[in-house]
């Protein structure tokens, strides 16, 4: 089993930045991806970010990509979700997880095997 728990949520105005961290403990070997992924209210859970922990590989969703930035700490068993140019869009509560994948793709019924328990972005107009 992996465990996974974020970090860094919180409320921003538009324009602003959040970090998001999500720490990893236990089997950690088994998890060859991680990243995140955001659920706003009313909506489905969509793909955000995802980075393949030994190749260093990184993957965006076209609605972050560029004001979003993905990266791991290995000595930490962290990975990170750098949030700029904030939109009110990208409210959403943001879920860090884990696979054996090291590609998200195709993301069409991709369910990654570990999951966080999820932090609150709100971003204020």
């Amino acid at each position: 089993q992996v465990q996974l728990v974020e970090s860094g949520g919180g409320l921003v105005q538009s324009g602003g930045s959040l970090r998001l961290s999500c720490a990893a403990s236990g089997r950690t070997f088994s998890a060859y991806g991680r990243g995140w992924f955001r659920q706003a209210p009313g909506k489905e859970r969509e793909f955000v970010a995802w980075i393949n922990i030994s190749r260093l590989s990184t993957y965006y969703a076209d609605s972050v990509k560029g004001r979003f930035t993905i990266s791991r700490d290995n000595a930490k068993n962290t990975v990170y979700l750098q949030m700029n140019s904030l939109k009110p869009e990208d409210t959403a509560v943001y879920y860090c997880a884990a696979d054996l994948r090291g590609s998200p793709y195709p993301l069409q019924g991709f369910n990654p095997g570990y999951w966080g328990q999820g932090t609150q972005v709100t971003v204020s107009s």
